[in-house]
């Protein structure tokens, strides 16, 4: 069977091969209004919302039978997707997909960590400019993601509300009168929903203020987690944070808040961190920035975290005006390409054995 035919599992087809690493859409996420730059991409790498959602009379994923699984699938790929994808679903087999692709995928925030390792039935709905995706059989049947650049929770969240309803005429979710709809995570309870945005917050860390964010996550009932979301670790100053309660309040209420007051409020505490920065040394500053410059053009070996780390200090400077030699959508580019999987994609590197790859790549697009 060759990558272009399509693979089954119980019966269920599916493409095993993700998108390649060079394919248009590898290093950039869509910006609903290619007019103007990315609303506060200076702090915000990116916006996220997911929904969680379980299909009536179906065990959670949890406790439910590999075939029983596999029937989830089927029943959702049966469905009709709109929004997003409507210019096309690509479906892959996830079960069926090599380590390293599954690898890809999780880079490039289509699917999550724990999907990449699970052993049961599943597969993934990616839209064909990978500005959403679909998790069969994540924790819950369905773990429906859309992402955009900078921070564009409204513009995403009509989306998902678009595409959420449109799901809901062919498929019946779980839902209970009193408690929303119901999911494997009693966390997630009520409206499924998550609101996340990737901060970029470097000054903070300079200044060794991280616990004003500390304190206003615990003041907001927010998670604060890594450079790829829950169970990972923060790197080169980039931390998600994304709402903890579900329960009791509307989608909208959650959004609007999280876009209008919470994420405002720490790019606030950002954009006065960097001016603090310039107004007490901006030649240190400048130095900072200057010698991660040097390191990324002229090393041989460069670690994944050595090379976000030092990237997250020339996006600092492409964002303050101090470093135009290197502008932002490179840098941007860059977070993504450095990561083991798309490395080895571009590079032929092996795996584990990237160091001097890394370096070269990285030397090659900072000339």
């Amino acid at each position: 069977m060759t990558p272009s035919e399509s693979n089954s599992t119980d019966g269920v087809p599916m493409n095993p091969t993700p998108p390649s690493a060079s394919s248009p859409h590898a290093s950039r996420l869509v910006h609903f209004d290619d007019t103007q730059p990315p609303p506060d991409a200076d702090c915000v790498l990116s916006s996220r919302i997911r929904l969680a959602r379980n299909l009536l009379g179906f065990h959670f994923v949890n406790k439910a039978s590999p075939p029983m699984l596999a029937d989830v699938v089927h029943r959702v790929q049966s469905a009709r997707f709109s929004g997003p994808f409507a210019g096309g679903v690509r479906w892959v087999n996830v079960q069926a997909t090599a380590p390293a692709d599954r690898l890809l995928l999780f880079e490039r925030n289509l699917i999550s960590r724990p999907f990449v390792e699970a052993q049961h039935p599943r597969g993934v709905a990616i839209s064909s400019d990978e500005s959403a995706s679909v998790m069969v059989n994540e924790e819950d049947h369905l773990r429906l993601q859309m992402l955009a650049p900078g921070l564009q929770l409204v513009a995403l969240a009509e989306r998902m509300f678009a595409l959420d309803a449109e799901l809901e005429h062919s498929l019946e979710f779980a839902f209970h009168p009193r408690f929303g709809y119901l999911t494997a995570c009693p966390t997630n309870v009520g409206t499924g929903i998550r609101v996340s945005a990737m901060l970029h917050l470097p000054a903070l860390r300079m200044l060794e203020e991280l616990d004003k964010v500390q304190r206003a996550a615990k003041d907001l009932h927010l998670a604060v987690r890594g450079f790829h979301g829950e169970g990972t670790d923060a790197l080169g100053d980039f931390f998600q944070v994304s709402n903890q309660v579900t329960l009791g309040r509307s989608e909208i209420d959650i959004v609007a808040e999280f876009n209008g007051v919470i994420v405002p409020r720490f790019i606030a505490y950002e954009r006065a961190a960097r001016t603090a920065l310039l107004e007490r040394d901006a030649e240190a500053l400048d130095d900072r920035i200057y010698r991660a410059l040097g390191i990324l053009r002229t090393c041989r070996l460069l670690t994944l975290d050595e090379a976000i780390k030092f990237l997250s200090r020339l996006r600092l400077g492409a964002a303050t005006g101090r470093l135009t030699e290197v502008p932002l959508t490179l840098i941007d580019r860059l977070l993504l390409e450095v990561q083991p999987a798309h490395l080895s994609r571009t590079t032929g590197c092996e795996l584990g054995a990237d160091r001097a790859a890394r370096a070269e790549f990285v030397r090659r697009s900072l000339r």
